[in-house]
């Protein structure tokens, strides 16, 4: 259900890709508030203590570092490409696990309800009330490149494209009514994330998101911790 309301309603709800100066410079003070949280966080921490045949051997847990390849002044836009896709995946992926975990949630419960037709009917039209109140004025914030993101996204945890979640969950008519909104905005619910092919660089960060490589390759090119997206509690 989740999925459902966010594939069909990223692309029309998605604004404009610019941030005025005030926002920029609030987030970067927040990302340095941050980093010295965490600074001051490791410094308080006790480190061990090992004593081997007299000697005391002093022990500590070291964060892995990652070391990335400098950049290639020849390919410029390739790489503003590549920051603009590090960027909105941060932005969205969070949003495409939760999709996921929500539609289990969803079958689950209707596969132990035993609902009729009715009940079920009534049942999924609550549950997107709830879910457009609660992410609504999370998806107007979304640019239209990172409603495409998220929609590919959701394919890719749920193993379902937009178009089909939509006809699942709500009908054939509704799928056909977004899929045409959607290809206003140039989107296609249809389309399937392809991770050898188009979205084979996105692949790429979902495996560093994985290993928890991904945060320190966003600060090595934005120098600045990635912020988490803002995830109403009851559904993280």
């Amino acid at each position: 259900m989740a999925a459902a309301v966010m594939a069909a309603a990223a692309a029309p709800l998605c604004g404009q890709d610019r941030k005025s100066r005030r926002e920029k410079k609030e987030e970067k003070m927040e990302a340095r508030e941050q980093l010295k949280q965490m600074k001051q966080s490791e410094k308080s921490q006790w480190m061990g203590i090992s004593v081997e045949d007299g000697d005391t051997v002093y022990l500590a847990s070291v964060p892995p570092s990652w070391i990335f390849s400098s950049l290639d002044p020849k390919k410029q836009e390739s790489y503003r490409q590549y920051y603009r896709l590090v960027y909105n995946f941060n932005k969205v992926y969070p949003y495409a696990k939760m999709a996921a975990k929500i539609q289990d949630i969803v079958d689950s419960t209707i596969a132990v309800s035993n609902f009729n037709h009715r009940q079920e009917e009534a049942y999924l039209s609550t549950m997107q009330k709830e879910l457009l109140n609660a992410f609504t004025p999370v998806i107007r914030g979304l640019t239209t490149s990172q409603g495409k993101l998220v929609t590919r996204l959701i394919d890719r945890e749920t193993g379902k494209t937009g178009y089909k979640i939509v006809k699942e969950y709500r009908s054939g008519v509704s799928a056909v009514f977004w899929q045409g909104v959607a290809r206003l905005f140039g989107q296609n619910l249809k389309s399937k994330y392809d991770p050898t092919g188009e979205d084979q660089v996105t692949e790429e960060l979902v495996h560093k998101w994985e290993s928890g490589e991904f945060r320190d390759l966003y600060y090595s090119i934005f120098f600045e911790y990635p912020r988490p997206s803002p995830i109403p509690p009851e559904y993280r």
